[in-house]
């Protein structure tokens, strides 16, 4: 029996094999270079440098693509304009995320415990911080999310994305438990995430099994193309894709999958909470786009029963469950699971406008996201000896923030009206676009429910802005809330604050970028 070794184009890859062969390097530079604050030095300017490239890298592969793109890998891969310009948004991510996970407060202090073996206020946990210990490993696990997430947007495999998944998916339960402050509540935060993640990855391959045993195949396109010749709708194979959209809807945190939110963005590090909810959102959505449109279109009349109720329930209970939280972060938390239903609004009639609006939308949701959770980590408890403590994340502790901090305050009212869709800015663009590809599908009681859940929520984002600018702070607590002015979390503000400005005046440059990637998609499956 002769073995024929296969050929693989390696060359389209370029970006994906850039990051995750970097995050290799990174755990090497862990093993080899003893100094913590040299280590940390190193992993950083080596991952901002290995980002850039691979967004480099994607932006050459974009203007040198012919064609609708490239198969790599026996069609287990594509590499088509689509998913380039999703893995160009999860890199921008990316660059951001790594600047806020080596932001410090004043007094040195990261946002990442110093040991994270040590049990919550153990004796090797303070004696590490005596030491100047830090878990510098975040920069190469952040490395292998993002690596992760480049490669979802690019399968063309059920087995495949199952793998990509796994690769991001580990990384993310790691980082959720490697808070500095409040460790026992990450711990909590990452023991949720993980095993809801499990169940959600077992149900994902179990409906993978399904489908395989109702066509035979694992592939998109084969798939696509063995359910149009299926006499009757087999229940085998309507299962299987019931259960296969079950498990994306986890990780883009739509109700009733959306129980992990609200825990881990409470308990994780704020910035591995501004990655997670910007990034794992673009990355779960690129991945249902490429499914839905490649693969499962014939059965738009059978599952767009889900997607309606699913989004309506996002919508819905997120908006509510949001109005009713005293904590910043969970209700950012909950803020994103009715954004989860907003991105899902999109997906009725399955239009080709929608293949444009998504990745526009979750740009400007993913840096509003970045830039809120900065700020947060920015707003900071005042121990009672006086030092730094723990982010500040009880609305009450917001009061007057626009006195103590006008440009850190005024950046926080931007997000909000942006994640409120408010006119001039990068969200009421993405909402726009979203809705209309909606309508145009036939949608119009999505849009209707999708408008009311906006106007709803407008009220507890102009709630925290109220709460900045027109409340003062009670009086005997002036003191007991200080805000930091980490240089890096600074940066990442001002970066996020001028995108989603530059994208609620000026979209129609990006807006076209993303209508020439939607056209190559619908193109090249029909």
């Amino acid at each position: 029996m002769n073995f024929v070794t296969p050929e693989i184009a390696w060359a389209p890859l370029a970006p994906i094999i850039i990051v995750l062969g970097a995050a290799a390097i990174g755990v090497l530079i862990e093993a080899f270079v003893r100094r913590p604050a040299t280590r940390r030095t190193i992993q950083l300017g080596f991952g901002l440098v290995v980002l850039i490239a691979a967004l480099g890298t994607t932006i050459a592969q974009w203007a040198a693509l012919e064609g609708g793109g490239t198969t790599v890998m026996q069609f287990m891969l594509t590499v088509d304009r689509q998913a380039l310009a999703w893995q160009t948004v999860i890199l921008v991510f990316g660059i951001l995320g790594i600047i806020l996970f080596a932001a410090r407060t004043r007094a040195g202090e990261p946002a990442f415990t110093a040991l994270g073996s040590a049990s919550p206020g153990s004796l090797e946990e303070t004696l590490a911080r005596r030491r100047g210990l830090e878990v510098t490993e975040v920069f190469p696990l952040l490395l292998f999310a993002v690596g992760g997430m480049m490669l979802f947007t690019c399968v063309t495999d059920f087995v495949f994305l199952f793998v990509a998944l796994e690769v991001f998916s580990l990384a993310l339960y790691i980082l959720v438990a490697l808070a500095r402050r409040r460790r026992l509540m990450s711990h909590e935060a990452a023991l949720k995430y993980f095993l809801l993640g499990a169940f959600s990855s077992a149900i994902y391959i179990f409906g993978v099994a399904l489908i395989y045993g109702a066509t035979t195949q694992t592939s998109f396109a084969p798939v696509g193309r063995a359910i149009d010749v299926i006499s009757d709708r087999d229940p085998l194979l309507l299962t299987g894709v019931v259960l296969v959209l079950v498990g994306l809807l986890f990780k883009l945190g739509a109700v009733p999958f959306h129980s992990w939110t609200p825990d881990a963005y409470q308990g994780a590090p704020t910035p591995v909470t501004a990655f997670m909810g910007a990034a794992t959102k673009a990355a779960a959505t690129a991945a249902l786009v490429r499914i839905l449109y490649t693969s499962l279109y014939p059965l738009e009349w059978e599952i767009s029963w889900m997607i309606w109720a699913v989004a309506c329930l996002s919508m819905v209970l997120g908006t509510v469950l949001a109005l009713v939280q005293t904590n910043v972060k969970r209700m950012l938390a909950y803020s994103s699971v009715a954004h989860a239903g907003f991105i899902l609004v999109a997906f009725a009639g399955l239009t080709n406008e929608a293949v444009a609006a998504l990745p526009f939308y979750l740009l400007a949701y993913g840096l509003a996201t970045i830039g809120a959770f900065a700020v947060v980590s920015q707003v900071r408890e005042r121990t009672e000896d006086g030092s730094v403590g723990a982010e500040a994340v009880r609305l009450g502790q917001w009061a007057g923030l626009g006195k103590r901090s006008p440009l850190l305050a005024g950046a926080m009212a931007l997000f909000l009206l942006s994640f409120a869709g408010i006119p001039l800015t990068a969200g009421f663009i993405g909402k726009f676009e979203v809705f209309s590809a909606a309508i145009a599908g036939g949608g119009w009681p999505l849009v209707l429910v999708a408008v009311i859940a906006s106007a709803v929520a407008a009220f507890f984002y102009v709630r925290l802005v109220v709460l900045m600018f027109l409340t003062d702070v009670p009086e005997g607590i002036e003191d007991a809330v200080e805000v930091e002015d980490s240089p890096l979390a600074t940066l990442v503000v001002v970066v996020t604050a001028a995108g989603v400005i530059v994208l609620g005046v000026l979209p129609a440059g990006v807006l076209s970028v993303f209508e020439s990637a939607a056209q190559f998609l619908v193109l090249s499956n029909g």
